[in-house]
């Protein structure tokens, strides 16, 4: 998990593989899953009081500094 350790902020985590972060759908909209170790992927959210939105009502990843691993999963 050191990738996200060493990340200043979400905007700095790939979208392409081999991490391939991408946000959740449906009832897990707010949270967030990266690709490690196939096919297991932690799941995490925002940690911040008022979660960094930017005009369209979007998460702003550029100021997310804080994040909770809420589980590591096989969520196919």
């Amino acid at each position: 998990m050191s990738l996200l350790e060493d990340m200043q902020n979400l905007s700095l985590v790939s979208y392409n593989p081999p991490e391939r972060m991408h946000q959740l759908v449906r009832d897990r909209s707010e949270q967030f899953a990266i690709n490690l170790v196939h096919p297991f992927r932690p799941i995490f959210e925002v940690n911040h009081d008022l979660v960094p939105r930017k005009n369209d009502g979007g998460i702003d990843l550029a100021n997310v500094t804080r994040i909770t691993i809420i589980e590591v999963t096989d969520d196919h």
